[in-house]
């Protein structure tokens, strides 16, 4: 359920006295923090029962309770629906008389669901209500597993029959809005649209890109930090598609000639799936990425991460400190931020307060404050970082030292008994020190607080479904270690459950710079990088390269993915 609808619910229980005004704030408390649905807090707490909800929800909204599991249900109904439109909304058609079709719904209270559904099936649409574990049950046995894929294709192959006709009324009303609202609106659309979404989220993709270009319509799809095309849809319907996704996101639809940010929530196969939408102006149109954030497809166990053990075991010697600073650096998309949570949720106990600023923050840790950077209105990481520091916390983490004014905070911080955690753009770990002298740091300040730089990349998993032994190319063996260079490599093959790819999931790599008293003794001369580096592998420091060929060696990824990242 979304925002709306857990306050509906509350209200609803609230006003049949269900509930107490002291049990649903301490309810809404435990929510902010878990980032669980209301009525599962309500439930978990003991305040009422799921027979309860159903009930109270029945009769305000004048709908039945159904029990599915006592049903049969004929397939002339099941049919009404796909199996794609079924889980992504969480119904099951139970009953088709009159021309209306009656659905059991998992979340009654939101309103757009039988809206689109009236819009997407030629029929009326009337809602029942039925316990959420039996709407699941009930989709397994009803629909099984259907491919997103499949349904795109025919989906697409009937706007080229004809039989759907949107490119006229696209033409005629190019820059009406009201137009192009209700365009957004139309069955086509909202069926392709919720079709990308669930193989996206069903093939674990991080990211979605709408792309428009002069003659053609591109959708692609980042699995384990790889780009994959979807089928492209007709070109005359990319406005239409990311007006939909706008709409969805809350976002302006008649403005577009500025980057807009938003936000949607859904729920698909009973998982709340978060997407972070950005909208940008092109020559032929908006291009929208889609930040898909599935918590579900996440670990934030620092025992889960792909750290050799050595290196986890002076990560938590460095986070377990009473002060100092710990960065962790790499490019964009290269798990910095999983890292970070990861050694959070280690140093999260009921003995110190931890406090973190993000832009934006990815995931809710429950027993963590997290504050959202918010630039519009000055809420920078510098001015948050001086007003946290007066909340009495003992670990801080600073999202990213975007500027030597962090930078210098997060110095104070440490240098006042705190341990912060932040992270930096850099190429490895000896380069950030480098960076933050650069930015203006003096280095007698940078000896004084900073213990560790851990650098990282992800590299893709091979599938175990296909993994084979192989012979590396000649130019990959002649860049190995010469005792490296008889040692048995594995690749994927491809198979059905990698999509052919050979790789399935990602692990990192990872180059730990501890400042030991050498490593000070150069950055107070201010010596240049490849001294810091040759002084921390001196001290045991291992290379982002060589974390990989040690992954390589267990079989774990290919020489080729350790190259390409290092």
């Amino acid at each position: 359920m979304g925002i709306v609808q857990d306050q509906l619910l509350g209200h609803i229980l609230l006003e049949r006295n269900m509930v107490t005004q002291g049990q649903l704030a301490e309810t809404i408390e435990q929510q902010e923090r878990s980032g669980k649905p209301l009525v599962k807090e309500l439930i978990d707490f003991g305040f009422v029962t799921q027979n309860q909800v159903l009930e109270a929800i029945s009769e305000q909204l004048n709908m039945d309770v159904i029990a599915l599991n006592e049903l049969d249900i004929p397939q002339s109904v099941i049919d009404k629906i796909n199996a794609s439109c079924a889980r992504m909304y969480q119904i099951i058609p139970v009953k088709f008389a009159d021309n209306t079709l009656t659905v059991a719904m998992a979340d009654p209270l939101n309103p757009n669901i039988l809206d689109e559904l009236n819009f997407i099936l030629d029929c009326d649409v009337r809602g029942a209500i039925s316990n959420p574990q039996e709407i699941e049950d009930a989709l397994d046995k009803y629909y099984g597993q259907e491919n997103a894929e499949d349904s795109i294709t025919s989906l697409i192959d009937s706007y080229e029959d004809g039989e759907v006709d949107l490119e006229n009324a696209l033409e005629e009303n190019r820059s009406d809005i009201s137009n192009v609202a209700e365009l957004a609106n139309e069955a086509p659309v909202i069926k392709l649209l919720n079709l990308v979404l669930i193989q996206a989220i069903k093939d674990k993709a991080s990211d979605v890109h709408f792309e428009p270009f002069e003659n053609e319509f591109k959708i692609r799809y980042r699995v384990d930090g790889t780009l994959y095309e979807m089928i492209p849809p007709p070109k005359h319907l990319a406005m239409a598609v990311i007006s939909r996704i706008k709409v969805l996101a809350n976002l302006n639809v008649a403005e577009r000639r500025l980057p807009q940010d938003g936000r949607i929530q859904l729920n698909v196969g009973g998982k709340n799936i978060d997407l972070r939408v950005s909208s940008l102006p092109t020559v032929f149109g908006e291009s929208v990425v889609m930040r898909v954030l599935d918590r579900s497809n996440v670990s934030l166990d620092i025992d889960k991460i792909g750290m050799q053990e050595e290196i986890k075991k002076k990560v938590i010697e460095i986070v377990d400190k009473p002060n100092g600073i710990f960065i962790v650096t790499g490019p964009t998309g290269s798990g910095k931020t999983t890292t970070l949570y990861s050694c959070l949720r280690h140093i999260n106990k009921i003995d110190s307060k931890v406090i973190t600023t993000e832009d934006p923050i990815e995931y809710d840790l429950e027993g963590i404050i997290q504050v959202p950077i918010k630039d519009s209105i000055g809420l920078t990481f510098s001015a948050c970082l001086r007003s946290i520091l007066r909340q009495d916390p003992d670990k801080v983490m600073v999202g990213e030292i975007r500027d030597v004014e962090t930078a210098q905070i997060a110095i104070e911080a440490s240098l006042t008994g705190h341990l912060v955690l932040s992270t930096l753009h850099t190429n490895d770990a000896p380069g950030s020190i480098t960076r933050l002298i650069d930015m203006g740091i003096e280095p007698f300040l940078l000896t004084s607080t900073l213990e560790g730089v851990l650098a990282q990349r992800l590299v893709r998993r091979i599938c175990e479904g296909c993994k084979e032994e192989y012979s590396p190319s000649v130019e990959i063996l002649q860049a190995l270690p010469e005792e490296l260079r008889g040692q048995p490599f594995y690749y994927g093959k491809g198979c059905k459950q990698c999509n052919k790819t050979g790789y399935k999931g990602r692990t990192g790599i990872y180059e730990l710079m501890v400042i030991t008293d050498a490593v000070r003794a150069q950055i107070l001369e201010k010596a240049p990088q490849s001294v810091l580096k040759a002084k921390a592998r001196e001290a045991g420091m291992q290379t982002l390269r060589e974390s990989g060929l040690y992954k390589a060696l267990q079989g774990l990824t290919t020489l080729e993915e350790v190259f390409r990242e290092t």
